[in-house]
């Protein structure tokens, strides 16, 4: 067990000196009289086994709360671990064409971003000793997780990603760029870029070419995915009623330029007109070269303040009950 906030258990080394100076503020006189005669069978009586009660319950309050105070928890802040594998940013994109439903899930008609997410699941599950992160691109780029070996957290950022919460359009080499920074500053022998996308470049200040003649000076190998079926493509659309109707959406890929890009940084170029064949690519990806690295791994912490804050404040509660009802005392 860990402490987020271990400088609150200071406070613990002064309940001892409040205790002692409640004791010694307790032995000044609280009433004088005109002859101790008069409180003769006072001075005999010993001290309230009730109050006693009373007091050691509020001063296990006390220590309660203060360890919850300093956030206990379980687990370790970070590790040494050795990573077998490669380092993978994975781009995909999530413009509004990519609502288009031209792929299949277990039978049933699905659009490409379900398509994407469910064969990249698996691909990250397949590699667990790789760093992989995740840049969602549209008309923008955005990091939506760095490279990491915290698969759980990259899963749970990769299901968080939705249509239509980037602004439209089709970045790819803002794309391209953005996965560059997270892999530009590690040392390892290979570094790998995937991009998926199903149209053409028209968003982002940085031209996709210059974008991959970048990757090939940092040694970076850049895959390229055209996701879509060739033609056109179902693309559902709600009417006035609220029900959803099909339109033909035609499918314009630009295969030349993701061709370039892939051989110009020594990678390359696939073609995803299904969910097999998306997935028969990531298989091919799978067996790219491995390597060794040391790296430092982010676990995640389990909070358990509760633990101690919620008895403190049962016993706090219990005294300030017991106190004014069947042990209640004159003031």
């Amino acid at each position: 067990m860990t402490f987020a906030h271990p400088w609150f258990l200071l406070l613990l080394l002064a309940l001892p000196w409040i205790a002692w100076l409640r004791r010694r503020r307790a032995r000044d006189t609280a009433f004088l009289y005109s002859s101790v005669n008069l409180v003769k069978g006072v001075v005999s009586l010993r001290r309230s086994r009730a109050s006693i009660v009373l007091r050691q319950l509020r001063w296990l309050a006390l220590v309660a709360l203060i360890v919850a105070l300093a956030r206990p928890r379980l687990g370790e802040g970070e590790v040494q671990v050795t990573a077998s594998g490669i380092d993978i940013v994975v781009a995909v994109d999530f413009s509004m064409s990519m609502a288009a439903e031209d792929f299949e899930l277990v039978g049933r008609r699905a659009n490409r971003v379900a398509a994407a997410k469910d064969v990249l699941e698996k691909f990250i599950n397949r590699r667990p000793n790789d760093r992989i992160g995740l840049v969602a691109f549209a008309g923008r780029a955005y990091v939506a997780a760095p490279l990491t070996l915290d698969h759980a957290f990259l899963l749970e950022r990769l299901e968080q990603l939705r249509l239509g919460v980037i602004e439209d359009g089709t970045a790819i080499g803002s794309a391209i760029t953005a996965g560059l920074n997270r892999l530009r500053e590690l040392k390892s022998k290979s570094r790998i870029l995937i991009v998926m996308t199903d149209g053409q470049n028209n968003a982002g200040k940085v031209p996709p070419m210059t974008a991959a003649e970048a990757a090939q000076a940092l040694g970076v190998k850049v895959y390229t995915i055209g996701v879509g079926t060739r033609g056109v493509a179902p693309y559902p659309q709600t009417d006035a009623f609220g029900q959803v109707r099909y339109v033909p959406m035609n499918v314009d890929i630009d295969e030349d330029l993701l061709v370039k890009i892939a051989e110009t940084t020594g990678g390359k170029y696939f073609r995803a007109v299904n969910t097999q064949k998306l997935r028969a690519i990531y298989d091919d990806i799978d067996q790219l070269e491995k390597t060794t690295a040391e790296v430092k791994k982010y676990q995640r912490y389990q909070e358990v303040f509760a633990w101690f804050a919620v008895p403190g404040l049962v016993l706090l509660l219990l005294e300030i009950i017991l106190g004014h009802t069947v042990w209640r005392k004159l003031p």
